[in-house]
């Protein structure tokens, strides 16, 4: 049994991460912002500690002997209109709380510090793509970043992390695409084509990463257990399809058409900034994890849709 300490316990992957690493008889800490409303919600196996990770505290001393930090909270990105405030939350949130982490580790004794940091990062790293190159181009995690708001806050939310491989601690990054599971970005998605409204946004043809949440899940278990895992990690599915092509298939899935696209100027208005990113697209690859061997369950766009949708 280890103790692991895990951050956004209660988010769309951080719930059934928690229930996989209790399963399996380990002892799980998560730091929170609502320690009754984090307890209601994972129950009393699991230890819950109130903490403001962007404001070093008390609660950093949860991080001495635990076997691995898992740090997956922040300000969702889609939750609210960008502004230059919601901007800020987005970034802070996840930037300036890993750089507290990593000082609450520094401040620890080297038998004390937990042997690995494993965080979320984006697979909006890499930014939108380069039209005057091959849009068909993979992109492995070599791959420089992007220089779009998005590719900036992953890019200095992983420079935070890294700092603690200076410690001894073994650093995981994860370059996350959009998790398909129930609830979250699927939930969103399946409302127009309910109402038989649903299509492709904008062209169709940007690429779209994702991961099923079963994958997800049992890809940051593997972070956790196997040393293998370092550095950045794509946590993309190994079918690269194009926005038309998810679109049909989530419309198969639902036994619904998908002939009503959304125009790029109307989600522009709709969202502002956020649209940009849902038009554009790279061909994000899980070179790592396949390297590492990882099984994927759903390797299919099909596949996860089905998981998603019976849940």
């Amino acid at each position: 049994m280890a103790r692991l300490v895990v951050t956004g316990a209660t988010g769309m992957v951080g719930r059934p991460l928690v229930a996989a690493l209790l399963a399996r008889g380990d002892a799980v800490t998560a730091l929170v912002r609502d320690e009754a409303r984090a307890r209601r919600s994972l129950g009393d196996a699991v230890t819950c500690v109130a903490a403001d990770l962007e404001t070093p505290g008390p609660w950093q001393e949860q991080l001495a002997e635990s076997h691995a930090v898992v740090h997956l909270a922040g300000e969702p990105i889609a939750g609210k209109r960008w502004d230059a405030r919601q901007k800020q939350l987005v970034r802070d949130s996840r930037v300036e709380s890993t750089r507290v982490i990593v000082e609450g580790l520094a401040a620890l004794a080297p038998a004390r510090r937990p042997a690995a940091l494993i965080t979320a990062s984006g697979a909006d790293y890499y930014g939108f793509a380069n039209r005057e190159l091959d849009d068909d181009d993979p992109v492995p995690e070599a791959s420089p970043p992007g220089d779009t708001f998005l590719s900036r806050v992953c890019a200095a939310w992983e420079k935070e992390a890294t700092a603690a491989e200076a410690l001894g601690v073994r650093v995981v990054r994860m370059r996350t695409g959009v998790v398909i599971g129930p609830g979250g970005a699927v939930a969103k998605m399946t409302t127009p084509f309910k109402l038989f409204a649903g299509g492709r946004i904008g062209s169709g043809e940007q690429w779209f990463s994702w991961i099923s949440l079963a994958d997800a899940v049992a890809a940051y278990v593997a972070a956790v257990d196997d040393d293998r895992f370092r550095g950045p990690v794509n946590l993309v599915a190994p079918e690269t399809v194009r926005n038309a092509d998810f679109c049909r298939a989530l419309g198969k899935a639902l036994h619904r058409p998908s002939w009503l696209p959304v125009p790029a100027f109307a989600l522009r208005a709709a969202v502002g900034e956020l649209a940009e990113y849902l038009l554009e697209g790279r061909r994000v690859v899980p070179a790592a994890l396949e390297r590492l061997g990882f099984t994927f369950t759903h390797p299919t766009v099909a596949s996860a849709l089905d998981a998603a949708l019976s849940t």
